[in-house]
Parts: structure tokens; C-alpha cells; sequence
């Protein structure tokens, strides 16, 4: 456990220092708040193509942030 604490400590020290991370950092969530403030709006179901495609876009986004982390 400390050695994966470790390893994300590491990871936010160089996306700290790297300006270009922290940019697209904030990018995604932006872009976050705005799909989650658009779903909001329209009271889209899980089920419906637009929750289904957020899900999934959201999972993706998750998985790929983990793989990074670890990866890190």
C-alpha cells in the first residue's frame, strides 16, 4: 500500500511540474462538469443512448487515468 501511495505522489509531483498535464488536467474536468451539468439538464436515464454513451465515456476516461497512475 505505501508503495502505491508513493507512486501516485510521484505522479501528482511531475504533473504538478509539467505545465502541459496540468492544462489537460483541467480540461477534462471542464469537460466533465459540462457532460455531467448537460445530463443533469435533460434528466437522461442510465438507459437512454445519452447516459449510455456518458457512461461509457466516463468509464473509458477512468480506466485510462488508472493504466496512467499505474503505469506512472
Amino acid at each position: 500500500m505505501p508503495r502505491d501511495c508513493l507512486y501516485v505522489r510521484n505522479f501528482l509531483l511531475r504533473l504538478r511540474n509539467d505545465k502541459d498535464g496540468v492544462v489537460s488536467l483541467e480540461y477534462v474536468i471542464v469537460a466533465a462538469c459540462i457532460v455531467t451539468t448537460v445530463v443533469l439538464a435533460f434528466g437522461a436515464p442510465a438507459t437512454s443512448p445519452i447516459g449510455t454513451a456518458v457512461t461509457g465515456a466516463l468509464g473509458s476516461i477512468a480506466s485510462k487515468v488508472t493504466t496512467a497512475v499505474s503505469a506512472a
